[in-house]
């Protein structure tokens, strides 16, 4: 890297900066909060899927990646499986958004790994908030990957039963239980697309 300015993590490289010029990738690293992986390969393309809680997007972003024979990674399993035994009672903004940064340096490090391949990727990351869509819109742009955004869209009241059904019935696309303080929660959080984000999206009504 040039500036070197870089730490390894379990084994990846994390840090800002271009990569080695040897190194044929164009892709550059975004600084944000956070590690982050320093060269992501163009050779494949990624799909991010946005929504809020109960939009469905687990479920849509499965069915896409088996049509799109692509690889799938989900905030809501790595947050589950890393996390969800420690999350405090009261949720805490600051607590969950460390750990989902944490789960999204490492998906992307996994992600690039696969996208080296030629192998697309699904991203079900959340992205709750226009800052989060923007920095992975950066991303894409700078590192000249091909991304589509997927916007899935329901009414509160409908997305609000889903999860609690889905918290009943435990079937695909579970991950863990969201409580009614929960859903409120991501629902204070979640900023839905404005029209100038629209009209870069597929929009999904998923009512």
């Amino acid at each position: 890297v040039d500036n070197g300015d870089t730490a390894e993590i379990d084994g990846f490289t994390y840090g800002t900066g271009e990569c080695p010029a040897e190194d044929k990738s164009t892709g550059r690293a975004i600084d944000f909060t956070g590690p982050q992986p320093l060269c992501i390969d163009p050779a494949g393309e990624y799909v991010a899927v946005v929504g809020a809680s109960g939009a469905g997007k687990s479920t849509y972003a499965g069915d896409l990646a088996r049509r799109e024979r692509a690889v799938t990674f989900s905030i809501d399993d790595w947050m589950a499986r890393l996390f969800a035994a420690d999350m405090p009672d009261p949720i805490e903004f600051t607590w969950v958004m460390e750990r989902v940064e944490r789960c999204e340096a490492q998906i992307w490090s996994t992600a690039a790994a696969v996208m080296a391949t030629g192998t697309p990727v699904v991203l079900d990351l959340g992205l709750l908030r226009r800052s989060d869509r923007a920095r992975v819109a950066e991303i894409a742009r700078l590192c000249e990957l091909p991304a589509r955004f997927h916007f899935l869209n329901a009414p509160r009241e409908v997305r609000r039963g889903r999860v609690l059904s889905r918290n009943q019935i435990q079937g695909e696309g579970f991950s863990f239980v969201v409580t009614p303080e929960m859903f409120d929660f991501t629902e204070g959080v979640f900023e839905a697309p404005d029209a100038a984000e629209l009209a870069g999206c597929e929009v999904v009504e998923s009512a």
